[in-house]
């Protein structure tokens, strides 16, 4: 029996092409206000996502009110500073940090620091060390850093707060596992479509560092007790040509299949495929 030759695989539909395209956006948005539509689509495509049983334990609050933009930016912004000046940031992870493009190109994850204030530029691969450290105090960079992250979530015209069902959520049941990814592909999801809308999306992550204000926040957003505050993001519509901040970074590069992809057994990598 013969089989008739395999068919060249078709470009990418644009579905897939805006998935591989998707990024995080680290500098300012639009003051524009989020149509009440684009937030309601967005709902949409997080509802969409696969969950353990259709339990669907995803549960949104969806923040436009100003004053409350602004508090949430106070609180990151100080979460920052103090973060910075302590060391904790990059005692934490400073091992995600890399200084050049051949290391990016070796390792293919990570974050590499391209782009410093001037001041520090000479002292990038130690700028993470306790002598960078002291530097940086001494040049105000932690106040400077959180103010500027102040700025960029004061600026968003919209901030998202994802939460979970505390009763789907079972930390050290495998099981549990299910809902917490249900709501990480309800993010996912998202993710990948506020760039068909123009849109930017980026984690308002220093609270989660620092556990009291993390529970301000959900007090300020009045987490009953039968949900998880588990995350919160930043969104609005993306401007030309966006401005880097102070201390910015470049996070494009992939794995290549050989290093995260296994055929049949682990410690046999997948081959090829590369672009």
């Amino acid at each position: 029996m013969s089989f008739p030759p395999a068919q060249t695989p078709a470009p990418p539909v644009p579905l897939i092409e805006g998935m591989l395209a998707r990024r995080t956006t680290n500098g300012p948005f639009r003051p524009d206000p989020v149509s009440r539509e684009h937030q309601h689509l967005l709902m949409r495509v997080a509802q969409a996502a696969p969950s353990h049983f259709n339990s669907q334990p995803w549960r949104f609050v969806l923040v436009e009110n100003p004053q409350t933009i602004a508090e949430i930016a106070r609180i990151s912004g100080e979460s920052m500073t103090e973060l910075i000046e302590a060391g904790v940031f990059f005692e934490r992870y400073r091992r995600y940090f890399r200084f050049s493009e051949a290391e990016m190109q070796e390792r293919r994850d990570g974050i590499h620091i391209d782009h410093l204030p001037g001041p520090l530029r000479p002292f990038t691969r130690q700028v993470f060390s306790d002598a960078g450290l002291k530097l940086m105090r001494q040049l105000g960079v932690p106040k400077k850093l959180g103010e500027d992250n102040r700025k960029l979530v004061a600026g968003s015209p919209l901030l998202l707060a994802a939460l979970l069902d505390r009763a789907e959520y079972r930390p050290g049941e495998l099981s549990g596992f299910y809902s917490v990814f249900g709501l990480g592909a309800a993010i996912e999801n998202i993710w990948n479509a506020v760039g068909a809308l123009g849109m930017g999306i980026q984690f308002v992550s220093t609270p989660m560092e620092i556990p009291r204000q993390w529970q301000a926040i959900q007090r300020l957003l009045h987490v009953p007790g039968d949900l998880e505050l588990m995350a919160v993001y930043r969104l609005g519509y993306l401007p030309q040509g966006e401005k880097r901040p102070s201390i910015d970074w470049s996070s494009r590069h992939r794995k290549r299949l050989s290093q995260f992809v296994a055929r049949e057994r682990w410690g046999v990598p997948e081959e090829g495929g590369e672009d």
